[in-house]
């Protein structure tokens, strides 16, 4: 495709301000814009501390012990985590069309689902989702904000943990209102000083696991696989909520070696999250992991428990800090006329409210935690048909052709809504959720006759991609 003569700026794109002398962070001043040559900038390798800040995480240390309660033994659950963080090459892959596009994903899924199309998609996955996770995640590192101020002897009332509360989100929106100067900066050194803290739990655990460990009452048989496949679309789950890697890689030059950015993109990842969720299925193999934090508590020497608390908080701003970024992209996406920042700060404080709301009021993140389970029919699929789009393109992505949302444009198709990219991800949604087993709360009845085996991972991106290569290939080829 050839960019039009003048690129239409998008609805929340403004042109950006003058540069400003001075060496100190800026924030960012571009929005789902096209990042012009010139502008381009930085190394494929500045994305491993990118993808590895928010991945030394103790969201994985819990997933790990989870397998180990579910009944795998250790080996087992080793097997699971490798198969299941294999998705982050899927990850790397998409992280290849921010430099052919100079956009982010938000703005080339156009491609896929079309101007109008893409609106609906993004504003249910891109949005909805996002602003629930950072409710979630903001809720669990403000827990544990509560223990450590508990631990260093600080008596919180309501309005103690409130401040917290906000103290944490603020931390948070900082990083994402700089924007992704800031995170490229930043996430590096705060990988190597997390990734010290972890590996010195890891060191603690490590003596305490049982390395013969073998379950109470081992699996077999159907209920085997069937822990197994719920095991890795639970870990799978986690990458495949990244299809917005493209939003991180935006930046760097147009020449930059596409299978760099998938590499160091994958590896930053993939390597953190093996490691530690290792280590939590290390720890299940002797200590109660249905309650981590006090397990991991109960084999800590008392100077090292609130270093490891910190380390957690840590962990959860950063995961945060991309989140909140990407969300405000997508609200721009879906045609909210905000700058970045602006849109960034609507989406922290929406979650800070949902946050507060949750742990002050009304204990809802049942529910909410619930629904982001059942999201995983969608997570797959959408990666899926991300990944195909962009293989069927080769990854030739002409921003400022997505960025045309005018009638008539490269990326209209029918109504503004392409419809083969809409049936793939209906189709391999429904696909996934007749296969989804999520005990005490959802079965499909694909799964019920599988016995209670939750194919929902590969099924619903099988299907996905299938429908898209084969409906979605005149236009994507074209």
């Amino acid at each position: 495709m050839t960019a039009p003569a003048t690129p239409p700026v998008s609805p929340g794109a403004s042109a950006p301000p003058p540069p400003r002398s001075g060496r100190g962070p800026r924030v960012e001043a571009h929005g789902i814009d096209v990042i012009g040559d010139d502008e381009r900038h930085g190394r494929a390798r500045d994305l491993f501390g990118v993808w590895a800040a928010p991945n030394v995480s103790y969201l994985s240390l819990v997933v790990g012990g989870a397998l180990v309660l579910s009944g795998l033994s250790l080996p087992q659950a080793l097997a699971v985590i490798v198969a299941g963080n294999l998705c982050w090459v899927l990850v790397g892959l998409v992280s290849v069309s921010g430099p052919a596009a100079g956009a982010p994903s938000e703005v080339i899924m156009r491609a896929m689902f079309g101007v109008r199309g893409n609106r609906f998609v993004i504003g249910l996955n891109g949005w909805l989702v996002s602003v629930c996770y950072v409710a979630l995640s903001w809720s669990a590192a403000s827990v544990t904000a509560f223990s450590l101020c508990a631990r260093l002897g600080i008596e919180l009332n309501t309005l103690g943990k409130v401040v917290v509360i906000v103290a944490v989100a603020a931390a948070t929106l900082v990083i994402s209102v700089y924007g992704h100067s800031v995170i490229v900066r930043l996430y590096l050194p705060l990988a190597i000083v997390t990734t010290a803290v972890f590996l010195v739990l890891g060191g603690f655990l490590i003596r305490h696991t049982a390395w013969s460990y073998q379950p109470p009452a081992p699996l077999h048989g159907v209920a085997l696989w069937a822990a197994l496949a719920g095991g890795v679309a639970l870990v799978a789950s986690a990458s495949l909520s990244y299809n917005n890697s493209a939003d991180f890689a935006r930046y760097l030059p147009r020449d930059t070696k596409p299978f760099a950015v998938a590499a160091w993109t994958a590896a930053g990842a993939f390597l953190p999250s093996i490691v530690f969720t290792a280590l939590g299925a290390f720890a299940a193999t002797t200590l109660d992991m249905s309650d981590p934090q006090a397990a991991l508590e109960s084999v800590l020497p008392p100077w090292f428990t609130p270093i490891f608390l910190i380390a957690v908080i840590l962990g959860a701003i950063a995961n945060n800090a991309m989140t909140v970024y990407s969300s405000g992209l997508a609200l721009q996406a879906i045609g909210v006329r905000l700058r970045r920042s602006r849109s960034v700060l609507l989406d922290g404080t929406a979650g800070v409210l949902l946050t507060l709301y949750a742990l002050l009021v009304s204990d809802f993140l049942k529910a909410v935690n619930d629904m982001m389970q059942l999201m995983v029919v969608v997570l797959g699929p959408m990666m899926a048909i991300y990944v195909t789009d962009l293989l069927l393109r080769r990854n030739r992505y002409d921003g400022h052709a997505l960025a045309d949302e005018r009638r008539g444009g490269p990326f209209w198709y029918v109504g503004g809504v392409h419809w083969p990219g809409i049936a793939a991800l209906v189709l391999g949604a429904a696909a996934s959720a007749s296969f989804l087993a999520l005990p005490g709360m959802y079965t499909g009845f694909l799964a019920s006759a599988a016995g209670g085996i939750d194919f929902s991972l590969p099924a619903g991106m099988l299907i996905s991609a299938g429908v898209y290569l084969l409906a979605g290939r005149p236009r994507a080829t074209a």
